[in-house]
């Protein structure tokens, strides 16, 4: 159980500072420092907590991660159906206590609904969208795979290599889709949303939930590949 609760606090620990900060600062085409805060943000996020609850949980904080750690041998069924609800229920938790702050404090949401993912920047192109997430979440599990092999030899320093891939991707994927790689930190945050109000991000959270998770099936597949060819 202690493996959950981690996994539901990492989780919201993301959404709340990734999905926070870009409702602060925004990101738009027009601030470019946005983009950067935001890609930060949710960097060091999984920094922080890669180094606090990954020696109990492994500090997953996704479901695609999930899944891929599973494909891997990683894990075993029952711990990717207990992890996958504990990250989307923490994702939730984040999406709630953002919505509670920003609305108490008075602040405006620069993103207009939580930090929620979209597809303005593919010009709602829902295939151009499933394929940014499919490409960004394979490149960051990839790394994740590789960094905590056990052939890996980067000891301590995983978790930088982690939270730095994450801010990466986030670089390029803010503009085209916010960047998800994430299905947990796509429901949540949405589905927040859409209880207060605003329905618009529902319409196509598939693409966040469908991309990732077949980004991550396949860099499951390839690593598994790589790593037994290089044996």
């Amino acid at each position: 159980m202690k493996k959950y609760i981690s996994e539901l606090i990492g989780t919201c620990v993301l959404v709340t500072m990734g999905c926070g900060t870009a409702m602060l600062v925004g990101c738009d085409a027009a601030s470019g420092s946005g983009y950067l805060l935001t890609a930060l943000a949710f960097g060091l996020s999984i920094v922080a907590m890669a180094y606090s609850i990954g020696n109990i949980s492994g500090c997953h904080v996704n479901p695609a991660v999930s899944l891929a750690v599973f494909l891997s041998g990683g894990i075993d069924a029952v711990d990717l159906v207990g992890y996958s609800i504990s990250q989307v229920l923490g994702a939730l938790l984040g999406g709630i206590l953002l919505k509670v702050i920003f609305a108490l404090g008075g602040v405006v949401d620069m993103t207009g609904g939580l930090g929620t993912n979209g597809l303005a920047g593919v010009n709602g192109s829902a295939i151009a969208g499933l394929l940014v997430e499919i490409i960004l979440t394979f490149i960051f599990v990839l790394t994740i795979l590789g960094v905590t092999s056990k052939k890996a030899r980067h000891g301590s320093f995983a978790g930088l290599v982690i939270g730095a891939t994450l801010t990466f991707v986030h670089i390029l994927g803010i503009g085209l889709t916010g960047t998800s790689v994430n299905p947990a930190r796509s429901f949540g945050p949405a589905v927040v949303a859409a209880v207060t109000g605003n329905i618009a991000p529902l319409g196509s959270l598939w693409v966040f939930i469908v991309g990732p998770l077949a980004g991550a099936a396949l860099a499951a597949i390839a690593y598994q590949y790589l790593e037994g060819k290089a044996r």
